[in-house]
């Protein structure tokens, strides 16, 4: 069942019909052709973006790390927490911070995209939970923890524009189990789970327009640049 829902999940044809993370993504990335991915985990959806022809991912916790090689996601790797490091301006035609923000204190999450804006060349695209939102250590992953918390008016004041996913905030709540497993009904709220996770995904039609209502944030900044 897990691996049929998977499938749907990334369905180009559902997804124009109830935007997911990868539909998105995918969506906005098209005319990138290089990325970098911080915090870019065991399994980036960065992976199903087939235009990407060069890709950097930065994750500082190793299991994932080696979860991600394994995978043969990115071309390079980069094992350093991501306010380490350091690249030439306009390295990238993309930067993503997949659930990265709110695993970092709100002083250190406004520096790294700080930089993000540097690095990149065409945009930024963030996915964060809305608004602050409880997460214990996961994995054995003490950098698993939820720091700050994100929502609408942070992100457009620094010049995002922003839509929702996963559908509506109270039908959802912090992961519960190890996110090795890619389960993607393992933050619903309600039992049976599948049941709870169909009425998420067709709340998703209408908290796509209206983020301040859904669980997750999907956040783009375009990047514009001074070149004589």
């Amino acid at each position: 069942m897990k691996k049929l829902v998977n499938k749907l999940h990334r369905s180009k044809f559902l997804g124009t019909i109830f935007p997911t993370l990868d539909y998105c993504l995918r969506k906005e990335i098209l005319g990138c052709e290089s990325a970098l991915d911080l915090g870019c985990g065991p399994s980036s959806p960065l992976q199903y973006c087939k235009n990407i022809k060069y890709s950097v991912g930065v994750e500082a916790f190793q299991p994932y790390l080696e979860e991600s090689k394994r995978k043969k996601i990115h071309t390079e790797y980069i094992e350093k927490k991501i306010e380490e490091v350091d690249f030439p301006e306009n390295r990238f035609d993309a930067v993503i911070l997949i659930e990265v923000l709110e695993h970092l204190p709100e002083k250190e999450g406004y520096a790294v995209l700080e930089k993000a804006k540097k690095w990149s060349r065409k945009k930024i695209i963030v996915s964060t939970p809305n608004g602050y939102l409880f997460q214990r250590e996961l994995d054995n992953n003490q950098m698993q923890k939820h720091l700050s918390g994100w929502d609408t008016e942070k992100m457009r004041q620094m010049g995002f524009e922003c839509r929702g996913l996963a559908g509506l905030k109270c039908l959802r709540r912090e992961v519960q189990d190890n996110t090795m497993g890619d389960d993607l009904t393992t933050t619903i709220k309600y039992r049976p789970r599948m049941l709870w996770f169909a009425a998420a995904t067709l709340s998703q039609i209408i908290t796509y327009q209206l983020p301040n209502r859904a669980f997750e944030l999907f956040c783009v900044k375009k990047i514009k640049k001074f070149r004589p």
